[in-house]
């Protein structure tokens, strides 16, 4: 029988409420690998929150490292707990972990996009500071590091161009999607009920420039000059003294009416929305992986994504592309899907299919195997 380990899996911002996607990967993967190895001892390592939403099982503990500064939560109390438990591996899940330690290090590197030139300088003080951190440790982490996961290929081939001594030790591993990203059931619209089903276009706006949200509203610009119909816009996590300035620089504040914005949507909202969306735009510049398009496809949302980076990847045949530096082509797909409900249903169809391609149980399984060769 195989002996024991102890396994430290840095999960630091899964508590907080206000949670992003590193965080819900984090937390999906940590409960499949609860349901798959009950032999080994883990200690999850997170950060004050007030989102409760990991138990405790008997080989599962959760530490909490109560500092509220992320280099000092990473750089200080996370060598301290793996020297408390005598760690016999850490598995830091996002992009940067401690410099001085000598525990086997896995790191999940989901992007190296901090290491890139900047797409634009729409970032608050607090992004500022991170993108500095992180390009400073993780030059330092990768002569130290064990094994890597990243989440896609097309990100595999970027961390390789860039390191490609790391070949070697660099595995692509997918994310997954939950089982509660399912099509509507009847009457579930108490969320959205000012919406009705199919009467928005759905996208998760911000001011990060990679999201490209100046494109899809001048796409969206072009569309409503076209459409008979003309849906609203629902945009989530989107700030509103941001989104007027933008719209008043892009001269089209004529189209603020037809806008519907939210602030942060919580994680149990987020299905109900994607669900009773006509359609999803996921026009990114820059993804490594895109699981909110795997998400959306999960909900029977047919999808317009961008033909770059991961997206043409993770949703294959699925979703109708288009250029996301071109207005013209956003608004074009718009019209399409609008007025084509062959391929509409189609969409639909081949959406709910694709998405069962990707399980939590699957990532946790091929991360369980990167933990075993380093316990060797």
């Amino acid at each position: 029988m195989e002996m024991k380990k102890t396994i430290v899996i840095e999960a630091q911002r899964i508590f907080r409420r206000k949670k992003h996607g590193m965080d819900f990967v984090a937390l999906e993967l940590i409960r499949e690998l609860q349901k798959i190895d009950t032999h080994n001892s883990y200690i999850i390592a997170v950060g004050p929150g007030e989102d409760i939403c990991l138990t405790e099982t008997d080989n599962f503990k959760i530490e909490v490292l109560r500092s509220t500064n992320y280099m000092v939560w990473e750089q200080i109390l996370l060598p301290r707990l793996l020297t408390k438990y005598k760690a016999d591996l850490l598995h830091c899940t996002s992009n940067t972990a401690p410099i001085l330690i000598k525990t086997p290090l896995v790191l999940t590197l989901h992007d190296i996009i901090f290491m890139e030139d900047k797409m634009g300088n729409n970032a608050s003080t607090y992004q500022k500071l991170g993108r500095i951190y992180r390009r400073f440790v993780v030059p330092f982490i990768l002569k130290k590091v064990r094994q890597i996961i990243t989440v896609s290929n097309f990100e595999k081939v970027n961390i390789l161009a860039r390191y490609p001594n790391l070949e070697h030790i660099t595995h692509a591993i997918y994310n997954g999607v939950g089982k509660e990203f399912v099509p509507p059931l009847p009457g579930a619209n108490e969320t959205f009920q000012d919406l009705l089903k199919g009467s928005y276009w759905l996208f998760l706006g911000n001011t990060d420039p990679k999201k490209n949200m100046r494109n899809t509203l001048l796409g969206f610009a072009q569309y409503l000059e076209v459409s008979m119909v003309k849906r609203n816009l629902l945009l989530l996590d989107t700030d509103l003294n941001a989104l007027d300035k933008l719209l008043e620089e892009l001269n089209i504040s004529s189209i603020r009416p037809y806008l519907t914005i939210t602030g942060y949507i919580s994680h149990d909202q987020l299905p109900q929305c994607y669900a009773n969306a006509f359609a999803f735009l996921y026009t990114s510049l820059r993804e490594s992986f895109g699981l909110p398009l795997i998400e959306a496809m999960a909900c029977g949302t047919p999808v317009i994504g961008s033909n770059t980076s991961a997206i043409p990847e993770v949703a294959g045949k699925s979703v109708i592309y288009v250029d996301p530096n071109s207005p013209h082509s956003i608004a074009e797909a718009m019209i399409l899907l609008e007025n084509d409900s062959l391929l509409y249903n189609d969409l639909i169809q081949q959406g709910l299919v694709h998405s069962k391609n990707y399980a939590w149980r699957n990532t946790a399984t091929q991360t369980l195997l990167i933990y075993k060769s380093v316990l060797l």
